[in-house]
């Protein structure tokens, strides 16, 4: 065994510790390698990368419009920014068939990461949805490759029936559960949940599950104090991080172009501060 893969294994262990109910892994999820350093430096457990921010960075809309080849290269850089675990939010495997879908993973490992995201979506097909057994499929390819690597990679998986509003509301907590059943069989680790925040549904999920359950939070949601009195064993922040920078970037360039002025530069890191987090990086 190679001391890479050894410290590959050893954070793919200590990531999936991480996940406890009632005490969450709280991800504040990154796009390159300086928001990956600006989340370790500010006291993340670990890393996540967001695939919509990867997108947007790289000229392209989320949901399965980004190519494998540049979110792996992405995913390499963030990995080597960082002495945390990371984990990459791949979409829906960024493959037609679960053949792809270990092969993508294969890309994860050799990118350095130990876990990943991977959800039900289906963009631009019959139904919002992948059928549940096509889905299986997928995660047991990806838990395959995974295994073949010698990686205790943290397999997410995602379900947008919340997300994506499908089918009666009254009969969504039923359908997720469902779907999260035949997803942890064929290898998933854990549930993500997106689109739920009210505590009696959260608490519900979670003590339903079995598994580590995701949601994703932000502004309106309840404190993380709170989803983890609900259960939730992970709170993710989604693209909400990024969408605030870029916010930023908007209400900044509006105002010295019909002011003059540059208040809302307030409080920016320093050029020298922003170059430390990147000269600064323990091997």
């Amino acid at each position: 065994m190679t001391d890479h893969l050894a410290r590959q294994q050893s954070k793919a262990r200590t990531f999936h510790s991480l996940h406890r109910s009632g005490e969450p892994l709280v991800l504040a999820n990154a796009w390159d390698a300086v928001s990956a350093r600006i989340v370790e430096e500010a006291g993340a457990a670990a890393v996540a990368t967001t695939s919509a921010a990867v997108a947007w960075s790289l000229g392209t809309p989320d949901g399965d419009a980004l190519d494998r080849d540049s979110a792996l290269a992405r995913t390499a850089r963030v990995v080597a920014a960082v002495n945390l675990p990371v984990t990459a939010d791949i979409e829906s495997g960024f493959a037609a068939d679960a053949e792809g879908v270990a092969e993508t993973v294969r890309g994860v490992l050799a990118a350095g990461a130990v876990g990943i995201n991977l959800e039900d979506a289906l963009y631009g097909g019959p139904a919002p949805l992948r059928p549940v057994e096509e889905q299986a499929e997928r995660i047991a390819a990806a838990r395959g490759a995974a295994d073949a690597g010698q990686v205790p990679l943290f397999v997410n998986a995602r379900t947008d029936v919340f997300l994506r509003a499908v089918g009666d509301p009254q009969d969504r907590v039923k359908e997720a559960l469902a779907r999260a059943e035949v997803f942890l069989e064929a290898g998933a680790d854990g549930i993500f949940v997106p689109g739920v925040t009210d505590p009696g549904t959260v608490s519900e999920l979670a003590a339903a599950l079995g598994a580590p359950l995701n949601v994703l939070a932000g502004p309106g949601a309840p404190t993380v104090s709170e989803l983890a009195a609900c259960g939730a064993a992970r709170v993710s922040l989604g693209s909400g991080v990024a969408r605030a920078a870029y916010t930023l970037v908007g209400r900044s360039v509006r105002e010295v172009l019909t002011d003059g002025t540059y208040t809302e530069l307030d409080g920016a890191l320093g050029h020298e501060e922003v170059n430390a987090l990147l000269e600064t990086r323990k091997p």
